[in-house]
């Protein structure tokens, strides 16, 4: 190994990237912004939750996502964490996602970007319905998870009902590397619990106000514990030692194997157990690896460097009307100014802005490594899941669409605004914002826009009006969900009633079905016509 490459296989494992994944209001962008303030990147925690005298959580930053407290974009945190007992800082990437289900695919995206995921859960409310569908895609790609279960502090579900629930419905085993001193309501602290599920330390909290910042940690022996409890620790003990029993104890090769979850309880609006879960990261969460490429070829993360286009943003900065693609470093070392290879064109691609990007902050790149995500400013030919690369050529696989299940007609209000309109419908498209679907029937001038949610739709009037000064009036159509389809089917398909066929930008032809059982009467009828399911389809 040169000494290249020694230097990069050291900073690949100094480094940790993970995304957190929940349903709507299960905490995902505050706890975000307590892993910051524990690695001191803000002094204060904004939140979402309108408590007076806090802001709006700071990597939000659209309009509609501060209005209604949701995120809608992803944008990325990277910071050096300083594990207990270690001797040099690890770089923990945070790739943050939208909080919405209508986001869902923009999700998707993001988790092919990571090595690991936090899958956050309501201590009250437990699986929800979008924490399923995207555990569901972390399984489909091997991505090892750890669980938080949040809002420790507020009344919910008893420890072990939570852990069985997980077992059950996910097929995963939960193995709690912390226990909840004190019921759902009554958060005192965490029973850190040893390899073989004994009682080895009490760590207790002390709130601070409104959680705005970090929550002092006072460490005590179980002796101590039990003490100052009492019954709360005598529960908590008990409940370590029944798990233990069961074999409900930490292995680090099922975790990988995705067999297992390391479970932490917390709450992260009062930043308990905040830096439990960056230690837990450090410790366990695997360092970037090798990649296979489109022909199942494995890209070592030492290899000349590679990289994946995993997300387009336009309109984060009104001022300057810029684009950034966000890459996930594959191999190799990446240095600003750097001439690379956009693999889809085969172009050279000049790399002279490169940022970080958390909400509106930016600053500037000059080297990163594999693990790192990196924004590339003004980006216009690249796509989600297009490739970047140096020396021989490389090509990673494409990131598939979700099945869309909303469909509407898009036009301008005004004939006048016709080339801002087109405009505006392309720069969404390749942005991935939504799908644009077009037929010689309907023309260019009214699109068809699919989605995984209606929300998207809002997103895309919203930027229309604010980015482009365009009006748009949409007209939502009666169909309900889509099948890939063929060129030798698409003449019949287009003869049948309830049944519309369009071209997708990316070239996939896709039919539209009003109802499953349009679909199923066609499959029935036509046992010989392509109808082909897409990513994540919910019927």
């Amino acid at each position: 190994m040169t000494a290249s490459s020694q230097g990069v296989a050291a900073e690949v494992a100094r480094r940790r990237t993970f995304a957190v994944i929940s349903h709507p209001d299960a905490g995902k962008s505050t706890l975000t912004e307590a892993l910051a303030l524990h690695a001191r990147m803000i002094s204060e925690a904004g939140a979402i939750h309108g408590k007076a005298g806090r802001r709006s959580t700071v990597s939000d930053w659209m309009e509609m996502e501060k209005a209604r407290g949701i995120s809608v974009s992803s944008t990325a945190l990277q910071f050096n964490y300083r594990a207990a007992g270690s001797d040099q800082d690890s770089v923990i990437n945070l790739v943050d996602t939208p909080g919405h289900s209508d986001f869902s695919e923009d999700t998707y995206r993001v988790l092919t970007a990571v090595d690991a995921a936090v899958m956050l859960i309501d201590a009250a409310k437990g699986l929800e319905p979008q924490t399923l569908k995207l555990f569901q895609v972390c399984r489909h790609r091997g991505i090892p998870v750890i669980t938080v279960i949040n809002k420790w502090d507020r009344p919910g579900q008893a420890p072990l009902e939570l852990l069985d629930e997980i077992a059950e419905r996910i097929g995963l085993t939960p193995t709690p590397l912390f226990l909840p001193v004190g019921i759902a309501g009554d958060f005192r602290g965490l029973l850190r619990r040893g390899p073989e599920g004994e009682a080895r330390e009490y760590i207790r909290f002390t709130r601070t106000a409104g959680g705005a910042t970090i929550a002092p940690e006072e460490s005590l022996t179980p002796e101590q514990a039990a003490a100052r409890e009492g019954e709360a620790w005598s529960t908590a003990v008990e409940e370590s030692e029944l798990l233990a029993a069961t074999g409900q104890d930490h292995d680090q090769e099922m975790f990988l194997a995705g067999q297992t979850s390391p479970v932490i309880y917390a709450s992260a609006m009062l930043n308990f157990g905040v830096r439990q879960l960056l230690e837990t990261l450090v410790a366990l969460a695997p360092a970037p690896a090798a990649r296979a490429d489109i022909n199942g070829n494995a890209r070592t993360t030492t290899d000349p460097f590679s990289a994946v286009v995993f997300k387009v943003q336009a309109g984060m900065d009104a001022a300057h009307r810029d684009r950034l693609a966000f890459m996930r470093i594959v191999s190799g070392e990446f240095e600003r100014g750097m001439v690379v290879t956009h693999a889809q064109t085969g172009r050279p691609f000049a790399t002279k802005y490169a940022l970080t990007v958390f909400g509106r902050e930016r600053s500037t790149v000059d080297t990163a490594y594999p693990g790192d995500v990196v924004g590339l400013v003004n980006a216009t030919a690249l796509a989600p899941g297009h490739t970047l690369f140096v020396d021989k050529k490389v090509e990673f696989p494409p990131i598939p669409s979700f099945a869309p299940e909303h469909f509407a007609v898009l036009r301008a209000k005004s004939a006048g605004k016709y080339k801002q309109f087109r405009k505006a419908i392309d720069q969404l498209d390749s942005e991935g914002v939504v799908q644009v679907l077009r037929n010689d029937i309907r023309g260019d001038a009214s699109p068809v826009l699919a989605a995984v949610g209606p929300m998207q739709f809002e997103v895309v009037t919203a930027r229309m009006q604010a980015e482009f000064t365009v009006e748009t009036q949409m007209e939502h159509l009666g169909y309900s969900l889509a099948r890939r389809t063929d060129a030798a089917s698409a003449d019949e398909l287009g003869r049948q009633r309830g049944v519309e066929v369009f071209t997708r930008s990316d070239g996939v032809l896709l039919a539209l079905f009003s109802d499953k059982w349009r679909l199923q009467y066609i499959e029935k009828e036509h046992p010989k016509l392509t109808l082909e399911p897409l990513v994540a389809t919910a019927d």
